[in-house]
């Protein structure tokens, strides 16, 4: 990562290794050996060997973000707090953490413990006033209309999605699902974007992005995982701009205040707007704001005034009168967010 431009990349996934501390072999009631994380890459002598590895990483990825780049870590209860902390300290800001709550973890053999069925993810921003990439209306869609929480029910990685060795077994212990990165990368970025992954193991990040029309950059040092990555990411098609596309947000699109309405003669000054069961009217005033009997302002405080509410989106509250009765005055700005002169 040190080798590439410092704001050069817009979102950074990285799914580090989880320093596991496992002491001795696991098994099953069934006195089977259970294949959990052994690999020389998860282990680290001490604690603060770990923490110095962390701090290094996140360090570059941090040089490498844009301004207002998203920076998504994933980790288990083994690491993740470590993992938080040292991001914090490095001034990275917080805007979430997701709860991976998989559908089918893996038992707990021993019966000591509560069955650890989840992970966590942060998904951070180098400063607190960054405006990072965030599809809100994409993820309410993918959730049929109700808006994404930050609890993610999905499964972990099983069937044809597992790669495997020639042997049968499992090509990398900790394989993440696609669908974990499809929401990942689907959320937190465009088109065209630039990812990077710093421990791109066998490629879920980069065969996602792909399907996505992203571009993406991975780091592994593990030979064996690069030739599964490789002849996995060969074989995807790369997505098209026309498929890739997702609902936009409405916070992403174009300013358009009321007063442009008015001086575009979509509604003319003195026009009545009303409220959506149409009790309630206010008059247009030339300067784009409305006036009640008793109150002058714009479309939302006034909307919040006659409602006694604390606040108010004017734009889905206020209508205006057509033949076919009553429509939001929001469908105008669309109109005009998409080039057409249709008058109201």
């Amino acid at each position: 990562m040190n080798a590439l431009p410092a704001n050069s990349v817009d979102l950074v996934f990285a799914d580090p290794p989880y320093n596991l501390q496992l002491g001795g072999n696991l098994s099953r009631p069934d006195n089977s050996v259970v294949n959990g994380v052994t690999e020389e890459w998860d282990q680290f002598d001490t604690m603060d060997a770990y923490d110095l590895f962390t701090h290094d990483w996140l360090q570059a990825a941090r040089r490498i973000l844009k301004p207002n780049g998203s920076m998504w870590v994933i980790g288990s209860y083994h690491n993740i707090f470590r993992v938080g902390a040292i991001l914090q300290d490095q001034q990275f800001w917080i805007q979430n953490d997701i709860i991976w709550r998989k559908t089918n973890p893996m038992p707990n053999f021993r019966g000591t413990r509560f069955t650890n069925a989840h992970e966590t993810l942060i998904w951070a921003t180098k400063t607190e006033d960054a405006k990072p990439t965030f599809h809100y209306d994409a993820m309410k869609m993918m959730n049929d209309g109700v808006q994404m929480r930050s609890d993610w029910t999905l499964p972990i990685c099983t069937g044809m999605e597992r790669l495997k060795k020639s042997d049968g077994k499992k090509a990398h212990p900790t394989q993440k699902p696609e669908s974990l990165l499809h929401r990942v990368i689907l959320s937190t970025s465009n088109p065209g974007d630039i990812i990077v992954d710093p421990f791109f193991g066998t490629g879920t990040t980069g065969a996602v992005a792909k399907k996505l029309g992203r571009k993406f950059i991975g780091f592994e040092m593990e030979e064996e995982y690069i030739i599964h990555a490789r002849r996995r990411i060969e074989k995807i098609n790369e997505g098209s701009l026309e498929n890739v596309a997702v609902t936009k947000s409405k916070r992403a699109e174009p300013k358009v205040p009321f007063g442009t309405l008015v001086e575009r003669n979509f509604l003319k000054s003195g026009t009545k707007l009303f409220s959506p069961n149409g009790k309630i009217a206010a008059r247009i005033r030339p300067d784009g704001s409305l006036a009640t009997a008793d109150f002058k302002g714009s479309i939302h405080k006034v909307g919040a005034h006659v409602q006694g509410a604390p606040s108010c989106n004017g734009w889905t509250f206020w209508h205006f009168k057509t033949d076919k009765g009553l429509t939001p005055i929001d469908a105008i700005r669309t109109e005009i967010r998409a080039g057409m002169a249709v008058s109201g």
